[in-house]
């Protein structure tokens, strides 16, 4: 399970209602007011200005990446760039076909319908999903034993907008029907330093060109983690008098938060430690790591490991995780023999279904 107080995580549970509604402030609403991912605004851009020309639904669209990134905020954009109704779930609350066919029949043409999380939905819930993304049509069993019968509902044409941190969960089946997929990526600092000015202009904050940068360089290249930063740092700012946050107030509140200055924390850092420490630096499997740290697969795999590869702290080898020299080096640890050989060998890519050994 996830660790609730963590500042750095992508996802937290548990937040205050005061909390969402504030994120959901800062979060942009038209694409031109959207930062980062340009390749993927410049396409998006077209075919939404392209179905909107032609009077169409846009096509089905999924977003797969890190957690953090703006998917759900995207997807709030196509809407609100089409002019068009949103309605948004997950799929986990999607448990049964009753429960799709309720949302499906109460939307207007040519709204967004978000699900989130879309690689957990029921497979029998995906199975009446294929024709209602295909054919606007929804197919139900009415009844049960011989007096069952086949109905088949009309439905208004509709966009789906699923989002997904685990690609590779989603089914053949339903990854191709979404005609088209985008890749989101980490941002770089410089774009994350404008998403954080944007915010602080929001939040009356009165934060200086090098305080915005030192936040940035330290929130993993997720926004999310840059609007969490930017909003704990006002709070120490608050309670001092309202002081302008400059690069040293910024690196006094972070090193309170516990977040160093490639935007570790805690909870990576005993990552990093468990592996350099005791298992020599690995290779080690994930079963043994989740079990060592008292952690789920998925928080270790969804939340602390892609950051930590895409900074070229960790790699992924055949017999499991081990660390880079990078990582060796910013622990203040003496690298061991035979860590050249690992990367050279390594994957850090998404995965190779690597033993626990």
């Amino acid at each position: 399970m996830a660790d609730d107080s963590r500042m750095v995580a992508p996802t937290v549970n548990g937040e205050s209602d005061a909390e969402e509604m504030m994120e959901t402030g800062l979060r942009p609403r038209r694409l031109d007011d959207f930062v980062g991912q340009p390749q993927l605004c410049d396409n998006l851009s077209v075919f939404i200005a392209a179905a909107a020309k032609r009077g169409e639904p846009l096509d089905h669209v999924l977003f797969f990446g890190p957690p953090g990134l703006g998917k759900t905020t995207l997807a709030q954009i196509v809407a609100n760039e089409l002019g068009v109704g949103f309605r948004a779930t997950s799929g986990p609350v999607i448990a049964k076909a009753g429960d799709l066919a309720a949302i499906l029949t109460n939307l207007q043409p040519r709204d967004v319908l978000f699900i989130d999380e879309i690689h957990r939905l029921n497979p029998v819930v995906e199975e009446i999903l294929y024709p209602a993304m295909e054919d606007f049509q929804l197919d139900l069993i009415i009844g049960e034993g011989p007096a069952a019968r086949s109905v088949r509902i009309d439905l208004p044409p509709f966009t789906l907008v699923g989002a997904t941190t685990r690609s590779g969960l989603i089914t053949s089946p339903l990854r191709e029907r979404f005609g088209i997929p985008m890749r989101l990526s980490f941002y770089s600092a410089e774009e994350l330093e404008k998403i954080i000015v944007r915010g602080a202009g929001l939040l009356s904050m009165d934060l200086t060109p090098d305080g915005g940068a030192e936040i940035a360089r330290r929130s993993r290249g997720t926004p999310r983690v840059a609007g969490r930063l930017l909003r704990r740092v006002r709070d120490f700012s608050d309670l001092d008098g309202g002081a302008k946050v400059d690069a040293k107030a910024a690196d006094a509140a972070l090193q309170r938060l516990d977040v160093d200055s490639r935007g570790l924390d805690a909870m990576d850092r005993r990552y990093l430690d468990c592996i350099a420490i005791k298992f020599t630096g690995g290779p080690v499997g994930i079963e043994t790591l989740a079990a060592a740290l008292s952690e789920e697969r998925d928080t270790i795999e969804e939340v602390i490991e892609p950051y930590l590869i895409q900074q070229g702290f960790l790699l992924r080898t055949p017999r499991g995780r081990a660390l880079a020299a990078a990582a060796y080096s910013h622990l203040g640890l003496d690298e061991p023999d035979g860590v050249q050989q690992l990367e050279l060998i390594a994957d850090t890519g998404q995965g190779t279904g690597e033993r626990d050994e």
